[in-house]
């Protein structure tokens, strides 16, 4: 079970930051870059590290609303 967690993490981890690095691309990468941040929150509270989990999740709230209201 560890090491599905482990590549359920690396994949959601890899998928938020390339998400990130495409964000000047266009509001698309935005709100995924906001999933793959709800993908990692699940992931650091199902590896036991809740702080991780917590962050990401706040995160995924900030890059929503940012995708919701563009400058």
């Amino acid at each position: 079970m560890r090491r599905v967690i482990t590549v359920y993490g690396v994949v959601a981890v890899s998928f938020m930051m390339l998400m990130y690095a495409g964000e000047r691309r266009g509001r698309g990468f935005v709100a995924a870059f906001a999933l793959g941040c709800l993908l990692s929150s699940v992931y650091g509270f199902w590896s036991g590290a809740w702080p991780f989990g917590v962050v990401e999740a706040v995160w995924s709230v900030i890059a929503w609303r940012r995708f919701r209201h563009p400058h």
